[in-house]
């Protein structure tokens, strides 16, 4: 049963965080306000991050974020997990055809009972490799060095959100993923051409359904409004047409075949592991897209409109905002969203650079503790906090925790992704469940480090009382919280009071 006064601060937590920002420190440290930089930056402030930045400063620690090492150097124990996680040892293209194999001796079989547990196999297959590349995510967000890489990787997705459950995409998803990781320090043409050419994404918003004579808007749309010039973006439906007329003979191939083509055709016909362009089901007809003029000629006209709509200043402008409600504000102030915009368009788009601008604004300053976290930020800065460079054996607690949160990996089912504003995440059952999951992890390891056949954890009490604590977070902490921690009856208890408390629950 749970005790009265944990009731009554699981309440006043609701209260706090739901309703305001906790105030700023009145005499921050300089340990307290690097630690808030961190936490902005980072998944969570660490101490081997606050002992580089105390000691490097702020601006060499970011350039070494910016320029990461690839690929990352893991702790020997993440990197262990990760390599032997199924969808990390086999290439795409032989995973998918594989499963695809598998799908189709299910719905061979003739005996219905024999047929139904095929199929239940094949499902449970799919589900496995979706919930492995959750697991490799969680790893890298908890362990990689490269932090910054890292939250840009789960914002990347977001923005060309796919959802798992479309089609066989749960193959998929874990491939998608990390190509965005690879690109997401790069420039922005590159990871929409990456999206515009990997098969969870033309799947995922029926472009291969999209041939001439037989128009399929729903990716060209998606493509303008969430992707690149915004809803506002200067666009009519017209485009849309125009757009979706470009996009028409792109699809996916799981298959070795290549398509029956008049011998005119073959020349203009492509492959890229399961992505195809089959000129055959592609409108050769000349285009008119955001007043320029698009020549029909096939493949080459993808690209044209590409570089048009990833160097447009609606773009610019659109895709930076998105990045500062990430990073700064739910409502991003305007003048910083024009500075980012324009060292867009003086960059071509280049990622690091927009990022730098962001980072260097008094706006990014001023903001720091005060932007509400999103369930993946909470449940994965717990973590961190909690148990620092000891590495979890398990991911599933964590996994389990965002699906009752409302934020599983890949499973937003609309392609708009996750809202990234306080509004979405900071209702009384939200906070009421994130008061559970503090007292989970509190208490002790949650699971965490519970290997699947093992009856029982293996030892890992959490140790929140640390150096960090002291030197980034205590002098930070309101007097109500302060006071609550005053009370607590156990170290578990205490641990559970702080994980909840409302300045944990900003960054």
């Amino acid at each position: 049963m749970v005790k009265p006064h944990l009731l009554f601060w699981a309440g006043a937590l609701v209260l706090a965080a739901g309703c305001a920002s906790p105030p700023p420190p009145r005499v921050p440290t300089s340990a307290a306000a690097d630690t808030l930089w961190l936490d902005r930056l980072s998944w969570g402030a660490s101490a081997s991050d606050l002992a580089a930045v105390r000691a490097q400063g702020r601006t060499a620690w970011l350039d070494a974020q910016l320029a990461p090492p690839t690929p990352a150097r893991l702790p020997e124990a993440a990197q262990a997990q990760i390599q032997a996680l199924g969808v990390s040892q086999q290439a795409l293209v032989p995973l998918v055809q594989s499963l695809e194999a598998q799908r189709k001796a299910a719905d061979a079989q003739a005996d219905d009972t024999a047929k139904a547990a095929a199929q239940k196999d094949y499902q449970q297959a799919l589900s496995k490799l979706a919930r492995e590349a959750s697991a490799r995510a969680l790893l890298n967000a908890l362990y990689s060095p490269n932090q910054v890489q890292e939250q840009l990787a789960w914002f990347w997705f977001n923005h060309f959100n796919v959802h798992q459950y479309k089609a066989n995409l749960r193959v998929m998803v874990g491939d998608y993923e990390q190509g965005l990781r690879e690109r997401a320090l790069g420039r922005f043409r590159d990871l929409l051409g990456y999206t515009a050419h990997h098969p969870a994404m033309l799947r995922y918003l029926d472009n291969e359904q999209n041939a001439a004579n037989h128009i399929n808007e729903n990716y060209a749309r998606e493509l303008l409004e969430l992707h690149t010039l915004g809803i506002n973006g200067g666009y009519s439906q017209r485009d849309v047409q125009e757009l979706a007329r470009v996009l028409t003979g792109l699809g996916v191939n799981l298959t070795d075949n290549r398509p029956k083509l008049k011998p005119a055709q073959e020349a203009l016909y492509r492959r890229d592991g399961l992505m195809e362009f089959n000129p055959a089901r592609h409108d050769f007809g000349d285009k008119q897209l955001l007043g320029i003029s698009v020549k029909g000629r096939g493949y080459a006209e993808l690209d044209q409109v590409l570089d048009l709509l990833a160097r447009h200043p609606s773009t610019a402008r659109f895709v930076s905002r998105q990045l500062a409600q990430y990073f700064v504000a739910d409502e991003p102030p305007p003048a910083l969203v024009e500075r980012m915009a324009a060292r867009w368009l003086q960059t071509d788009g280049r990622i690091v650079e927009v990022m730098r601008t962001m980072v260097a604004s008094p706006e990014f300053e001023a903001s720091l503790g005060h932007k509400f976290k999103d369930p993946t930020h909470y449940v994965v800065s717990a973590v961190r906090l909690a148990y620092a460079d000891k590495v979890v054996l398990n991911t599933g607690p964590m996994i389990g925790w965002l699906y009752r949160l409302g934020q599983a990996p890949y499973n937003r089912q609309t392609p708009d992704g996750y809202p990234l504003d306080e509004n979405a995440w900071a209702g009384p059952g939200q906070m009421t469940t994130r008061f559970e999951i503090a007292r989970a992890i509190g208490s002790g390891s949650a699971g965490l480090f519970k290997i699947e056949g093992e009856k029982q954890d293996r030892p890992a009490f959490p140790q929140l009382a640390n150096p960090l604590y002291y030197d980034g977070i205590a002098p930070r902490l309101a007097a109500a919280t302060k006071q609550a921690l005053g009370q607590a009856a156990s170290p578990q208890e205490w641990n559970t009071f702080l994980l909840a408390s409302p300045e944990l629950m900003n960054r």
